[in-house]
């Protein structure tokens, strides 16, 4: 080996450890170094002062205004206000609803920003940077908190007012903000959730002060609302502190609403507009419209002990209905056996024709257990509705109340009450399973003046109009319009009797003396008042005789009668072939719009 040879080979030796031991280096550098975005081959490179590479500086402050949005400002007048009303705060409202860890907020930055700047050299210190940065010094956050989330894993949007940030007013919420989130749920068809608590409709006078002119009042978003209530999305509504105005509207549009009743109140305008209006002074809020007023009259259909209670009963409604009218509602698995026999239906109808009995306890018997939510208890009394489940199938069950003033006949608040219900079944495809016992619509002078023939006559509108399927159970009486109106909207008629059956055009008390009238003027004419008396007990006994129901079902007046203890196992069976022959087409025929129920 000659001497050039050599030395070339100790220096390649010593060039590749200056290489070695400069690679070494850079990805040593290149370890502690924070991660670079990958250039583009033939751009220049970044300079090394400037904005952070990852925008970490506006995702900063993207968290610091979250971060001020969720936490309470406890010396600010409102959010005292509102602890001190024993209300929740609005982001304790969304962690009680929600299931853990389920939310995410829509507009969550969305308020009034106050922005500051950076020294000189803050700003130097921190980016490099010549310019001032600008800094968050104050925000308030628009005072509706709106997004998505879930309630017992099912996915829903929610909106939920903030009283403490300008009462509640919606012109505080940003009126892009309500729009999206109604229009959100009429194009993604899930449920929404509302938590009322202000947002009136026309803000505050200060609003003219602000922007330097008064507006004609606006109402948007509310078409997409009637939209949502007609495609059977759920819309659930709670009324937890004074719901003014707007704010009123939107809870009581919904499919169901609800009101703690610790809280809640409910008006067109507050006390003050109200003494200046009517003169009515020292009026409180509940004494304006609070719980023992709304959820009587079925402004409201719900009553809640307290704000937990209420969203409680929300969660429940809703896993009853479907996403939209284009599903079927939700099966739940049930292990409450469907040929399950209850005997002591046999015995709850009294064979006096003038007592009484809990028409509550015929329902609980015959759903599954524990299933039965009723709505709208406190009002509209004539008439009870609610939801159950048959086989684990969600249905919408209807009962005439004999315990009610008016001994079960239909008067214009059950009648209401009965119209809105099937319209919700309608548009929800829920299956009707009613238990009639129905004498007709309620007579009197109280009666015609609260109109019960026009609210009688929308009833049977809706019976007609609507298209759900319809299984009747006949346990007692049905007489007159009212009882045509309820077993005969629908062809064919799905309906059993009982053998506590017992039905005519009049009933035989107050009947006998119109049909009769002639004979029995004569009979006392001829042999007094004992002779009547003695008449009228022959043609009772005589018509009773007539008014055996098996008679009826001779003649194929009824299609069948059944053994009482078998009623669950005859509607159980009718429900599953409707879920699972009939349901897929209706909902088909939802999709195509070839049926179009309306709730509006």
């Amino acid at each position: 080996m000659g001497v050039d040879e050599g030395n070339s080979k100790q220096q390649a030796s010593e060039r590749l450890k200056q290489v070695a031991g400069h690679l070494a280096a850079k990805d040593q550098q290149q370890q502690d170094a924070p991660p670079q975005i990958p250039r583009r081959k033939g751009r220049r490179r970044a300079s090394v002062s400037g904005p952070p590479a990852d925008y970490s500086d506006r995702l900063g402050q993207l968290e610091t205004l979250r971060k001020l949005a969720r936490t309470p400002d406890t010396g600010r007048r409102g959010y005292r206000r509102q602890k001190e009303a024993g209300k929740l705060w609005v982001w304790e409202r969304v962690d009680a609803l929600l299931d853990k860890g389920s939310l995410q907020e829509v507009g969550s930055v969305t308020g009034d920003v106050k922005w500051g700047k950076k020294s000189l050299a803050a700003a130097a210190a921190d980016h490099g940077q010549s310019s001032r940065e600008e800094t968050i010094d104050g925000f308030t956050p628009s005072n509706s908190v709106q997004g998505f989330g879930k309630l017992n894993g099912r996915k829903i949007l929610f909106t939920a007012d903030d009283y403490s940030l300008r009462a509640g007013h919606a012109d505080g919420a940003l009126w892009e903000k309500t729009d999206y989130i109604e229009k959100l749920a009429l194009s993604l068809r899930i449920p929404i959730v509302k938590l009322v608590d202000g947002s009136s409709g026309g803000g505050s006078v200060t609003t003219i002060k602000k922007d330097g002119f008064s507006y004609v009042p606006p109402l948007p978003a509310f078409n997409h609302v009637v939209k949502q209530l007609n495609l059977g999305i759920p819309n659930l509504g709670a009324a937890l502190g004074p719901s003014i105005g707007l704010g009123a509207a939107r809870v009581t549009v919904c499919h169901f609403s609800v009101m703690a009743a610790n809280v809640g109140s409910l008006f067109n305008a507050g006390p003050k507009v109200v003494e200046r209006a009517t003169f009515e002074e020292g009026l409180t809020l509940r004494e304006l419209g609070g719980p023992d007023m709304h959820c009587r009259n079925g402004t409201i259909d719900n009553l809640a002990t307290d704000e937990q209670h209420a969203f409680q009963q929300i969660r429940a409604v809703l896993s009853y209905l479907p996403n939209s009218g284009f599903s079927a509602p939700p099966i739940t698995p049930n292990d409450d056996p469907w040929d399950r026999r209850e005997a002591a239906l046999r015995t709850i109808i009294p064979r006096r024709k003038e007592r009484m009995y809990d028409p509550r306890r015929i329902i609980q018997l015959v759903v599954d257990k524990g299933s039965f939510f009723e709505i709208g208890a406190l009002w509209g009394t004539t008439v009870i509705v609610g939801l159950a489940r048959l086989a684990g199938h969600p249905v919408g069950l209807v009962s005439n109340n004999c315990e009610s003033a008016t001994g079960g006949a239909l008067d214009a608040l059950g009648s209401q009450k009965l119209t809105r219900h099937l319209k919700l079944c309608d548009v929800m495809n829920l299956p009707v399973v009613q238990f009639v016992d129905v004498p007709g619509y309620a007579v009197g002078t109280a009666a015609e003046r609260a109109a019960t023939m026009r609210h009688g006559v929308n009833l049977a509108l809706a019976y007609y109009a609507t298209t759900v399927p319809v299984f009747s159970v006949v346990t007692r009486r049905v007489y007159g319009v009212a009882g045509g109106v309820m077993l005969d909207c629908r062809d064919p008629r799905v309906r059993v009797a009982w053998p506590s059956g017992d039905w005519g055009s009049l009933p035989l008390k107050g009947g006998i003396e119109v049909g009769h009238a002639h004979e029995l003027r004569e009979a006392e004419r001829v042999g007094g008042p004992e002779r009547a008396a003695e008449l009228y007990r022959e043609l009772e006994a005589e018509y009773e005789g007539l008014m055996n129901p098996v008679r009826t079902a001779n003649a194929f007046g009824v299609e069948e009668i059944i053994d009482p203890a078998d009623t669950r196992l005859v509607v159980c069976t009718w429900v599953e072939h409707v879920y699972s022959s009939l349901m897929e087409e209706r909902v088909a025929q939802r999709r195509v719009g070839t049926l179009q129920p309306s709730f509006s």
